[in-house]
């Protein structure tokens, strides 16, 4: 196995992150997904290109291709697992590695992490939200659970591999541009279309 920097990233490229897969690969998973971006969507405009930061086996990139046919999809994940499932997808742009590792390319219009930033190494969160910002053209979407201030919680028996906090504040203390467009709340008892309890921040670079 590939040496990583944290072991968080161990975490989700080995075992766990296999075990994730199965437990994640549903159709509903996708409809809530489309439920969910059209809201994120209908705030934006001229979204030709969206990148992924941590895509899986790609649920949110199916609800999204969904929404806009014609979109340019790429994604970067770290499980090789994941990865033979993308490949399913087509025209899409793989990155097979870690987030830490990841330099851009291109811009794309729509930047994307969704469950990811929480699993991240605290002490390389400012490396990763550098690499979110620097990706995007235009619009930056975090789906996270929040906490006004930065917590651990427990995962599956794991402990240091949960983080909570505000995500999506702290890019924006970072990055003086960086204005809110939206924001919302997903319900994991919604009746028809329930996703995990994630709070969405739709933000858009302003020139």
């Amino acid at each position: 196995m590939k040496n990583y920097k944290t072991e968080q990233e161990e975490f989700w490229a080995g075992q766990f992150g296999d075990e994730y897969i199965l437990r994640n690969n549903e159709k509903k998973i996708i409809a809530s997904n489309i439920v969910m971006f059209s809201k994120i969507l209908s705030r934006t405009q001229n979204v030709t290109s969206i990148l992924e930061f941590g895509s899986n086996i790609g649920l949110n990139l199916h609800a999204l291709s969904n929404l806009l046919p014609n979109v340019e999809l790429s994604a970067i994940e770290i499980n090789s697992n994941a990865v033979k499932e993308l490949k399913k997808i087509d025209n899409l742009k793989i990155y097979h590695q870690s987030i830490l590792d990841f330099t851009t390319d291109y811009q794309r219009d729509f930047s994307l992490i969704k469950g990811v930033l929480i699993h991240i190494n605290p002490d390389e969160l400012q490396n990763v939200y550098e690499k979110i910002y620097t990706s995007s053209k235009k619009y930056i979407c975090l789906v996270e659970y929040y906490n006004p201030t930065p917590v651990e919680i427990p995962y599956r028996n794991h402990e240091g591999k949960l983080f909570k906090r505000d995500f999506a504040g702290e890019m924006m203390d970072i990055y003086s541009d960086l204005e809110l467009i939206d924001y919302g709340f997903t319900y994991h008892r919604d009746p028809v279309f329930p996703q995990g309890d994630a709070t969405w921040f739709l933000m858009k670079k302003s020139f």
